[in-house]
């Protein structure tokens, strides 16, 4: 049985990207989240816990975005899956996805996103 909790699209600004501008002038990202693991203790108990802290989940996403520059956003989603599953025992995979929405790059498109999926056995 696997179970979810999912944050949708966590708001942060920070310098991350390629070019000269994106580490000058930052930019918005989104980073979601969906790690699978077994609820049931914490819905028999009523207990926080035997779950993970959805806050927790929220303070890596943004500690990880605050305290490192990425010049790819691969690199931004890796580091926030490996600092989750180092930090909650209980996650047996996550998914992780980073919107940017303000890409600079010379089309009119709708998102650009990437989506990583990592698992403890990795």
């Amino acid at each position: 049985m696997t179970d979810h909790i999912i944050l949708k699209r966590i708001a942060v600004y920070a310098n991350h990207g390629l070019l000269a501008e994106e580490e000058r002038m930052g930019q918005r990202f989104f980073i979601s989240l969906d790690c699978r693991l077994d609820l049931r203790p914490a819905g028999r108990s009523d207990s926080v816990s035997k779950t993970v802290s959805y806050d927790q989940l929220a303070e890596i996403v943004t500690s990880v975005s605050a305290n490192r520059r990425f010049k790819l956003i691969e690199a931004f989603a890796e580091a926030i899956a490996t600092d989750i599953l180092a930090k909650f025992k209980a996650i047996n995979s996550l998914t992780v996805r980073i919107d940017k929405p303000s890409a600079p790059i010379p089309a009119i498109l709708d998102e650009i996103a990437i989506i990583i999926e990592r698992h403890r056995e990795d």
